[in-house]
């Protein structure tokens, strides 16, 4: 390796363990607060997030567990939601679903995660936001979505969830953004993707 500038003897050993810091830094990259980010690997391309878990913390516990034991290999983002395919008297969402389940697979029981509303945690449904996918609240699992909109419906309080308590928001996408928007612009038929797009694995970034 080259320098543009001599390196002293005894500088060399300062500079080498500096160096070497910042290369184990760069294999684990994290935001300024520590939060941990995740890759979705796809045939499209990467997309990393980062998780808030300084934010979301029970949300984001659950969901990397189930990263760390790899239940997300060889799964899919299966349902796409947009203007045109929701019922017009009903509020739109635009969104992508993915996660252990779709149509030609069945779902594993887990044990369910702690509603941590946006009202809670602070953390809004923007561009880009991964939330956690549920019917009644406290019931999300392993499912999640990412908005491809600013979504105020889906926050605590918004109209698109009769109980008002919204969903769980957990973190936002960093790069990639133009993948998710690939895969939502796909076939579907009655709101799911026709085929699945497969997700080859999600992992620590």
């Amino acid at each position: 390796m080259k320098f543009l500038f001599p390196i002293s003897r005894l500088a060399a050993p300062a500079v080498i363990s500096c160096m070497l810091l910042l290369f184990l830094a760069g294999c684990h990259p994290q935001s300024p607060q520590g939060n941990p980010r995740i890759s979705i690997e796809t045939p499209d391309g990467k997309i990393i997030i980062e998780l808030f878990a300084d934010k979301a913390p029970k949300t984001v516990a659950a969901f990397l567990a189930l990263v760390d034991a790899g239940r997300y290999e060889n799964t899919s983002f299966y349902r796409a939601l947009t203007v045109t395919n929701q019922p017009s008297n009903a509020p739109k969402a635009e969104l992508l679903q993915g996660g252990l389940w779709n149509r030609r697979k069945k779902r594993p029981t887990l044990p369910a995660i702690p509603h941590e509303s946006t009202a809670t945690t602070g953390i809004h449904h923007e561009t880009g936001t991964i939330s956690l996918a549920r019917n009644e609240p406290g019931t999300g699992t392993s499912e999640f979505f990412i908005c491809l909109t600013t979504q105020p419906g889906l926050d605590f309080g918004g109209v698109n969830n009769s109980d008002g308590q919204g969903y769980a928001a957990f973190g936002k996408v960093v790069e990639g953004m133009e993948v998710v928007y690939k895969i939502y612009q796909k076939p579907e038929e009655d709101q799911y993707l026709d085929p699945p797009v497969p997700i080859f694995n999600i992992s620590r970034n």
